[in-house]
């Protein structure tokens, strides 16, 4: 087990619960009371939010590599980064039912979801594309 990315995973999850919790609230009411026009004061909303996830899903595969062998990191890599698209995707279908008739005026998860579905397809399928090789095991021809 790697020590140090287990403290960096457990500090990245803190960091997520603060920035949640504590900053949410902080950044949600004058946002919203703003004067901006509704579509940019959604969009900076969501924005906020695609940091949250960022921060709680890097923490999360943090505390997974903790463990993994570097046979399987390229399966964490696209683990991670599916499941941060995937999720990214997920916060702007989320504001666009939440807040009638904004699902097509802000439309980033049309491509932010097919990136993180193909991701998390090749991480779930029995061979990976994307494998790292060990610098040890690589032999030049």
């Amino acid at each position: 087990m790697n020590r140090r990315l287990l403290i960096a995973g457990l500090l990245a999850l803190f960091t997520a619960a603060v920035h949640l919790f504590v900053g949410t609230p902080e950044v949600h009411r004058p946002l919203l009371a703003s004067s901006l026009p509704p579509d940019l004061k959604l969009l900076l909303y969501a924005c906020w939010h695609l940091v949250s996830v960022i921060l709680a899903v890097s923490g999360v595969f943090l505390l997974r590599v903790c463990a993994a062998s570097r046979k399987h990191l390229a399966r964490e890599v696209a683990l991670l980064l599916g499941s941060s698209w995937v999720a990214f995707g997920l916060v702007f279908v989320a504001f666009g039912l939440i807040y009638p008739g904004m699902l097509l005026r802000l439309p980033q998860w049309m491509l932010l979801l097919p990136v993180g579905v193909l991701c998390l397809w090749d991480a779930m399928s029995k061979e990976p594309s994307a494998t790292f090789a060990n610098p040890a095991e690589t032999k030049l021809k």
